[in-house]
């Protein structure tokens, strides 16, 4: 009450008392708990903070403090015919005519996405019937239809809450586990550079001009993945009413009568439970069919049949059959491609790694991709590649480059190498300071030691100390013969 009666005077003092309408504000789904006060400022007194990203977040909260409790904006919307003094034709302009800003004083809210914003209205000029209006300047442009735009994480929720799927305590968990499962991915993705015509008329000249534009960015969208795809395909031949929307919302119904106690829980889950019991018996008699994979075509070099199929790491092309004396070959996707979509000839391209590139002191060079990605093998060693350099195109020139880059980490990283009972002892710089990697354990070196005066003694010390015997005893006995390696 508070904190509404300081909006409520600081919006009479500022803007007058036509623009004040307190309200109290219920959650959505009256069967669910609200989780807290909303976030306010503390003081409405305080129109700014200090630095210039908090700033910005404190007026956007401050704005929207104020606008919930201001009265309500009248807008009428308008179709305006507009008459050519020439010309039998008309032109027409659709849009809203606000009346009485209310909260439009204060806040306009934004769009979550392109869809909401092409949905929005246009705000247009008071305007009378029979009003003349003068020509300053005519444009059409050219437009393309757009699909729909894809879910952020917020229109996914506006989305289940629509749907009635959850409660506001399982949205964020829910987009949490199917993002944590690999069922989507969230993500930005560049768009595509286009051509489009506009033709503008101003001062008695049409003027026909070629602009270009960028269109498909996509930023912080959620897209789905090989899995979640095959996943879903699955559950909605073998699972259609689960996963039926009515049905969750039903149930979620069901629960809420429960949890009033206008339901008996026993009798809906044994009323679920009955009917689900038999799908599960009658899908595991039938998953065998379900395969989660498309033919390709066969490749006209060999004449072997291509299957996309989803594997253990992720989606992959197999080329050949499993039966017979041949082996098959397998290519991972690249990123990007999906099951569902991915042509014969895109398969076929994948099947062009590994790319020999040449030689180097002596070794095969050659680009490829493996279970952690894109890579570079220059002999029995392998170098990763970086988001911006690809595999499929990347040149003999930038692999050297990556090697001898690689190269001079692994030597500022090294610090000295010996040998311990046959084994490499090597002291090395990590993120988290100096260590000892000895026979595939790693050993903290103490603050009292320096690592670049360390002996082949004090390292054996370190290995041996009580502490670090929890990590891996040390088997055998006796005298070890040592030695130094290099340093």
């Amino acid at each position: 009450d508070e904190a509404r009666n300081t909006a409520e005077d600081e919006i009479k003092k500022t803007y007058g008392d036509k623009y004040a309408k307190p309200r109290q504000y219920q959650t959505k789904n009256q069967s669910a708990q609200e989780a807290h006060e909303a976030i306010r400022p503390t003081s409405m007194n305080t129109k700014s903070v200090k630095g210039d990203g908090e700033n910005k977040l404190y007026d956007l909260i401050y704005k929207r403090t104020l606008a919930s409790q201001m009265a309500d904006a009248e807008l009428e919307k308008t179709n305006v015919k507009i008459g050519i003094s020439n010309s039998n034709e008309q032109l027409t302009a659709k849009g809203e005519v606000v009346k009485f800003d209310g909260f439009l004083k204060v806040y306009i809210e934004s769009f979550d996405d392109e869809e909401e914003k092409d949905k929005g209205e246009t705000l247009l000029p008071p305007i009378k019937e029979g009003q003349q209006l003068s020509l300053d300047a005519m444009r059409a442009t050219e437009r393309f239809t757009k699909p729909p735009a894809r879910y952020t994480e917020a229109s996914l929720v506006k989305k289940l809450e629509e749907l009635g799927i959850g409660r506001p305590s399982t949205y964020a968990p829910t987009i949490s586990t199917i993002q944590k499962r690999g069922y989507v991915t969230k993500t930005n993705k560049d768009g595509q550079e286009r051509n489009y015509k506009v033709i503008a008329l101003s001062d008695g000249t049409v003027q026909e001009l070629e602009k270009t534009e960028t269109y498909g960015v996509e930023k912080g969208k959620i897209f789905p993945t090989n899995t979640g795809m095959v996943v879903n395909d699955f559950l909605t031949e073998y699972f259609s009413n689960i996963v039926d929307y009515n049905f969750t919302a039903t149930v979620e119904k069901q629960f809420d009568e429960i949890a009033s106690g206008s339901e008996d829980w026993h009798k809906m889950i044994d009323n679920f439970y009955t009917r689900f019991h038999s799908i599960v018996e009658d899908t595991e008699k039938n998953t065998s069919k379900f395969k989660g994979e498309r033919y390709l075509g066969k490749d006209p070099s060999s004449g072997n049949e291509l299957y996309v199929k989803l594997g253990k790491y992720g989606g992959y092309v197999q080329k050949g059959s499993n039966e017979g004396d041949e082996k098959p070959e397998f290519a991972k996707l690249r990123e990007g491609q999906l099951i569902e979509n991915i042509t014969l000839e895109q398969a076929l391209e994948l099947f062009k790694l590994p790319r020999h590139l040449g030689d180097y002191q002596e070794h095969d060079v050659a680009a490829s991709v493996g279970r952690y990605g894109p890579y570079i093998r220059h002999g029995s060693k392998f170098y990763s590649l970086s988001q911006e350099d690809d595999p499929y195109t990347v040149t003999y020139d930038r692999a050297i480059e990556i090697i001898e880059e690689k190269k001079k980490e692994e030597a500022k990283k090294n610090i000295n190498t010996f040998e311990y009972d046959g084994k490499e002892l090597r002291v090395l710089n990590g993120p988290y300071g100096p260590y000892i990697s000895y026979d595939k354990q790693n050993y903290k070196i103490p603050k009292d030691y320096e690592a670049h005066k360390l002996t082949l003694d004090d390292c054996i010390k370190i290995l041996e100390d009580p502490k670090n015997q929890s990590k891996k005893k040390r088997k055998g006995g006796g005298n070890k013969k040592t030695s130094k390696k290099s340093s």
